[in-house]
């Protein structure tokens, strides 16, 4: 059967369409699966940079919750993994967000060690002026691995404050609200875990 030019355009168009459609879809499905493993990778290496795999056997990223507390993020749950070993709390790594950056909010990573003592702290996320608050960035400055060790008896806690506003944390050159804004989330994050930690490691995930 002969079908007029017209209406063979019209059911050439329609293949191509779909078959564009179902590379698109195809390539999306593909690209999201691998984006989605490739974020999973990389934060647990950064999980694994503040709790050294061998100080626990759980499955970390799975062994996690969502909480909410304005004090962690005043727009958003937070989400808290949790690391065991034999059953037993070694550390929770909590991902709270400094709302008082420089340039705007500061996403953290805050493991702290089931005795309340920091295990590390690392930014994920700022944008903060490049220069003035590289020092945040564990690759650029050292100041951000000066939190391990460090809980709020040491220093006691009014004294969790930049040394311009009377506490021990350095602020840098030229730059004081960067710091600010990430040694009050880390004390928030302490204070936090200090008056949770029994439900954060009795809880199961999705509580």
């Amino acid at each position: 059967m002969n079908l007029p030019k017209p209406v063979l355009a019209a059911a050439w168009l329609g293949v191509f369409s779909l078959s564009g459609l179902g590379l698109v879809a195809w390539v999306h499905d593909h690209t999201q699966a691998r984006i989605a493993a490739n974020e999973r990778a990389a934060l647990l290496q950064a999980l694994e940079i503040l709790v050294p795999p061998a100080s626990f056997d759980n499955d970390i990223l799975a062994d996690s919750l969502s909480v909410e507390d304005a004090a962690l993020d005043p727009r958003q749950a937070v989400t808290v993994y949790r690391a065991r070993k034999h059953g037993q709390p070694v550390a929770a790594v909590l991902s709270p967000t400094a709302p008082d950056g420089y340039n705007g909010a500061i996403k953290l990573l805050v493991a702290i060690g089931a005795d309340g003592v920091l295990a590390g702290v690392r930014v994920v996320a700022h944008r903060e002026t490049p220069g003035l608050g590289d020092p945040i960035d564990a690759d650029k400055s050292d100041w951000i691995l000066g939190f391990a060790g460090r809980s709020l008896s040491d220093p006691p806690e009014p004294r969790w404050r930049v040394k311009r506003d009377g506490g021990d944390f350095d602020q840098f050159t030229g730059a004081t609200i960067t710091p600010r804004a990430v040694v009050g989330a880390v004390r928030r994050s302490l204070v936090f875990f200090g008056r949770n930690r029994a439900r954060l490691f009795a809880e199961t995930q999705g509580e």
